[in-house]
């Protein structure tokens, strides 16, 4: 599902233009890539946490120059589902899998 399926089906769902729901869904994403960038975390109830993961120091090797690298710690983004999301995703119906 892309951004724009999910744009059009809460249009669909809400009754909400199209545009709107556009607004509204880049100014969420807005927040959240700006609270995360600001080290501040977001909890949603029921949904699941934006939060920033701490990657530490580390040497990593350049196998084309066979050379070492010196990554410095930093901050991935992360989410972290609910458990009560996790479980709806867990006793949904599968899909049929080709073999």
């Amino acid at each position: 599902m892309t951004k724009a399926d999910v744009i059009a089906e809460i249009s669909e769902k809400t009754g909400i233009d199209k545009a709107e729901v556009t607004h509204t869904l880049e100014t969420f994403f807005t927040v959240v890539k700006e609270s995360l960038a600001k080290e501040e975390p977001i909890y949603v109830r029921g949904f699941g946490s934006f939060i920033n993961k701490k990657r530490a120091k580390k040497v990593a090797r350049n196998i084309s120059k066979n050379t070492a690298m010196v990554i410095d710690e930093h901050f991935i983004p992360s989410f972290k589902p609910a458990k009560i999301f996790v479980e709806q995703v867990k006793s949904s119906v599968k899909n049929a899998t080709v073999e």
